[in-house]
């Protein structure tokens, strides 16, 4: 059976026929509140196009990877660390996430964060940072303010 080609959306940041997922196991790594929508995948484009939504006052997995990924904001405010750069976030702001970049999104206390995620369908497992990799990244205050927070 063929897929549906338009996906209405819903209220409340869902989309007809989307199933609302976990964003990871819990215990697998540390992360705040959020959920996961897979809003498309296309093996002959190779990528999947997914929906996450961080809770107010919650946060992503600190978390690096090989596989590149760009974030659309959508939805809410909030703060962006890549590589050692803490970035203040809001509505149709794009972010790049290259290879091997330490990464995390937290959203604001008042509002949920909400983006649109592309990433390659075969990705490899993100890697958590050890006792050293983040005594490194606290070495710059503006990076370990924004992972104490």
């Amino acid at each position: 059976m063929a897929e549906q080609p338009v996906r209405k959306a819903l209220p409340g940041y869902r989309w007809e026929a989307v199933e609302l997922l976990a964003y990871k196991a819990e215990g697998a790594a540390p992360f705040k509140d959020v959920s996961r929508q897979r809003l498309f995948a296309s093996a002959e484009l190779g990528c999947e196009l997914r929906y996450f939504e961080v809770a107010a006052g919650g946060h992503s997995t600190l978390e690096r990877h090989e596989h590149v990924h760009a974030v659309m904001i959508l939805r809410g405010r909030g703060r962006c660390l890549v590589d050692a750069q803490v970035s203040v976030i809001g509505p149709h702001d794009l972010v790049h996430i290259p290879a091997w970049c330490w990464h995390q999104f937290r959203a604001d206390a008042g509002e949920p964060l909400g983006f649109l995620c592309m990433v390659n369908a075969e990705r490899d497992r993100p890697q958590l940072p050890t006792e050293d990799d983040l005594a490194a990244l606290e070495r710059d205050p503006q990076v370990a303010d924004f992972l104490r927070s």
